[in-house]
């Protein structure tokens, strides 16, 4: 996209539905196209090494896959883990496709990986897997990465690490990430590249974007060849975000007009800081009206679950009303037995260093302790909408988490009218 094509061309939003979410999006790769541990030190180390023979229960591929660590930080022992998946054919060819989960403290194997583009799904069983004949691996290479650290496989020695997650950090050790991945892969340099991701992503993807941008400044030939990004139920701006959720709660008939009036009354979405009153009207909201729907998609039947998992379901994030998980809760926990398995950590060159703790889709204590966030994305967008970067924006509309309406709020306050594709 070249500086000088108006804002209307600059940001595309997409408004569909989560059923055709994936046979819309794969065009668009081939659109671009045309456009006390012992610190698994990875970054030396030849990908080779990482590659996956065959995991457990997987069915016949053509497809190379490589997993395990890259180490972004020597000092504090900080290392995170990815899972690339090259694409089904032409792989020298495709792009490169970073995807990022959310939550913040989400998993990007449990979700992207198994439930939403990757090219595996895991049987009820937990046992064997089944293609996904809607991947994105059709059209691109896909790098799902598993950040920040205390996220699924990936790990610290520092203990303390833990405790301070953050926007900045996670965008910075990203980068860290991706530097030294190159190095294991030097195949993908100078490739063109893009960021993905959903949810809480909506601020991981375009901060790590901006630091890539920074960082390729002044380079002459940059090894990160970013051409842009894309980013779907996206965690944009506070304001907008707060008042398209609850407008979205009160359009599709998930609250009463009275609850609906309480909230605007007791919340100020302007404010970062949330009263006794307004968190009351939305407690109220989420625990006595919302009734056993599943809030990712609220015209699928819910999966039943146990009492326990239905009160980390409600896991508000701080100062907004996005709850922390990824999309269904009976794949969530497929992909729990899955992971879990001594045998496919084993083929995934995961936990090599014997971690205790239980690998999990999402982590609570990364979300309970997160640090800094950011307000609004929109400086950044406005930043690189200014650079040759394509943004393309999507939302579907049964997620009543980070709807459409936060989206469409968004575009529309900040004067940043959509480009509408059905």
């Amino acid at each position: 996209m070249e500086a000088q094509r108006s804002r209307r061309n600059q940001i595309s939003t997409c408004l569909i539905s989560l059923t055709s979410l994936h046979l819309l999006l794969l065009p668009f790769f081939t659109f671009l196209a045309g456009f006390s541990f012992v610190t698994a030190n990875a970054s030396s180390s030849s990908h080779e090494a990482d590659r996956i023979t065959n995991l457990p229960g997987q069915p016949p591929v053509t497809f190379k896959q490589f997993s395990g660590y890259v180490t972004v930080n020597d000092h504090h022992g900080r290392a995170l883990f990815y899972w690339l998946t090259e694409a089904t054919s032409d792989a020298a060819a495709r792009p490169l496709v970073l995807w990022l989960n959310g939550g913040p403290g989400c998993s990007s194997v449990a979700y992207g990986a198994s439930e939403e583009i990757g090219p595996f799904r895991i049987n009820k069983t937990g046992q064997t897997l089944f293609l996904n004949k809607y991947s994105w691996n059709r059209e691109a290479n896909l790098l799902f990465l598993e950040s920040p650290v205390g996220v699924g496989f990936s790990y610290t020695n520092t203990s303390s690490d833990l405790k301070s997650s953050g926007d900045v950090r996670t965008a910075d050790d990203s980068l860290k990430f991706l530097v030294r991945w190159m190095e294991k892969f030097p195949q993908y340099k100078y490739r063109d590249f893009y960021i993905s991701g959903e949810s809480y992503a909506g601020h991981y993807v375009p901060q790590l974007a901006k630091k890539i941008h920074d960082h390729n400044k002044n380079l002459e030939n940059p090894k990160i060849k970013l051409k842009g990004f894309i980013v779907g139920n996206a965690v944009t701006d506070n304001y907008y975000d707060n008042l398209g959720t609850v407008t979205y709660w009160w359009t599709h008939s998930m609250i009463s007009d009275k609850t609906y009036h309480n909230i605007l009354a007791c919340c100020n979405f302007s404010n970062t800081n949330v009263t006794h009153n307004c968190d009351k009207a939305v407690s109220y909201a989420m625990n006595h009206e919302f009734g056993d729907i599943d809030q990712y998609s609220i015209y699928t039947p819910a999966c039943l679950k146990s009492k326990a998992s239905n009160a980390t379901h409600k896991l508000r994030f701080k100062g907004t009303l996005l709850r922390r998980r990824g999309y269904d809760p009976c794949t969530e926990s497929y992909a729990e037995k899955y992971y879990n398995r001594a045998d496919v950590q084993k083929a995934m060159h995961a936990n090599t260093t014997g971690i205790k703790r239980k690998w999990t889709a999402c982590s609570d204590y990364i979300i309970k302790n997160w640090g800094d966030t950011a307000l609004s994305m929109l400086p950044l967008y406005k930043e690189l909408m200014n650079s040759s970067m394509r943004i393309w924006m999507f939302s579907g509309d049964t997620d009543s988490v980070v709807p459409v309406t936060a989206t469409r709020s968004f575009l529309a306050g900040e004067h940043l009218p959509p480009n509408i594709k059905s």
